[in-house]
């Protein structure tokens, strides 16, 4: 795939600048008189990722999976928090402006997966879509790598967990509650605020949190699975919103919450706080405050068991808070387990959908 712009320029971008990373030989400083502003907006460009594995295996006791998927390489969705911006700088690109205006795209995704599903070696197990960067970011929408790889999960009746801020999973519907009927899909959408404002300011390019409260109504309507993801709760920031949001998210259907703490790692640090100076430099303090109560006296924290929930006072008041209107409205009581017992290898060289 030739490096090709794409429109969209509309709606901002989350970073306002490309900082340094950790495996640069030199880096250039910008000149005195340069403003952010000029670069705040620059076009897209899809670059081929040409890996010849799809399938990443993780041993992370934080995360509920071992296997994930990923489409693509960056994200043009532009959460100024996001913690996969340092694995942009594997590829020598920057976790700034780069991770959401540099997307590598897997064009033979569905390819490498059909031949991982067909190989006899594979022991059927739920994927995950995404682990790292959201399968629905806009470019799916014209490319429909993520489609193309549910055809091949519906085909096999392998189980697929999905996370996603994006409305266009609802596209999907018919693959997913296909394979829902064999207890082998689920969707997971991630709503940080129910403030239009600040989502915009936080996931410039992501759904709106009424569009996803909608999608989150018709997969519940079809018999998909949904949980309501409420991350990162962010101390002065988002964090009284809480209730409210799992309370919009179960009358839209969801019937399963998770929350995270926001996380700094590496570069994501800086691109936050530059972030906070810009958007709300009246809450700073109180932000890095309740972070550094959370992470004892630190910004970010990495050991396992404390990295996506916090630790200390504020800590177990959020977890009780989420606990109890868990209670109240009923979420996790009876969490879905995806199920490998209808996985089959179709016979022939055509994938078709059986319904």
């Amino acid at each position: 795939m030739d490096p090709q712009p794409a429109g969209g320029r509309g709606r901002g971008r989350g970073a306002s600048y490309n900082p340094p990373h950790r495996f640069e030989a030199a880096h250039r400083e910008p000149e005195e008189d340069w403003d952010p502003a000029w670069d705040s907006r620059p076009a897209t460009q899809f670059l081929t990722d040409a890996s010849q594995s799809i399938i990443t295996r993780n041993d992370s006791p934080d995360i509920p999976f071992h296997c994930s998927l990923n489409p693509y390489r960056g994200c043009e969705h532009g959460c100024i928090y996001c913690y996969a911006r340092p694995t942009h700088e594997f590829l020598g690109f920057s976790s700034g402006l780069d991770f959401e205006t540099r997307i590598l795209v897997k064009e033979n995704a569905p390819a490498l997966l059909r031949a991982r599903l067909e190989s006899p070696h594979w022991r059927p197990e739920p994927l995950a879509m995404c682990g790292v960067t959201d399968p629905y970011q806009p470019a799916e929408r014209r490319l429909r790598i993520t489609r193309r790889c549910l055809e091949v999960l519906a085909a096999f009746r392998n189980p697929v967990m999905i996370a996603t801020k994006n409305h266009l999973v609802t596209r999907d519907i018919d693959l997913l509650a296909e394979l829902a009927r064999h207890q082998a899909a689920s969707v997971a959408i991630s709503l940080s605020s129910l403030d239009t404002g600040l989502v915009r300011q936080l996931e410039p390019r992501t759904s709106l949190p009424a569009h996803r409260l909608a999608a989150m109504e018709q997969l519940a309507a079809a018999g998909i699975p949904v949980t309501v993801l409420v991350a990162p709760v962010i101390p002065a920031l988002n964090l009284h919103e809480l209730p409210a949001v799992m309370a919009a998210a179960a009358q839209a259907g969801a019937t399963g919450a998770h929350y995270e703490i926001l996380r700094l790692p590496h570069s994501v640090s800086s691109l936050f706080l530059d972030w906070l100076d810009r958007h709300h430099p009246g809450k700073k303090s109180a932000v890095l405050a309740g972070l550094r109560s959370l992470r004892d006296g630190r910004l970010n924290d990495v050991r396992f068991g404390s990295r996506m929930s916090g630790e200390g006072f504020l800590a177990s008041q959020i977890s009780q808070l989420f606990a109890v209107q868990c209670h109240r409205l009923g979420f996790n009581q009876s969490p879905a387990e995806l199920s490998t017992a209808a996985f089959r290898r179709p016979a022939g060289t055509q994938l078709e959908l059986e319904l």
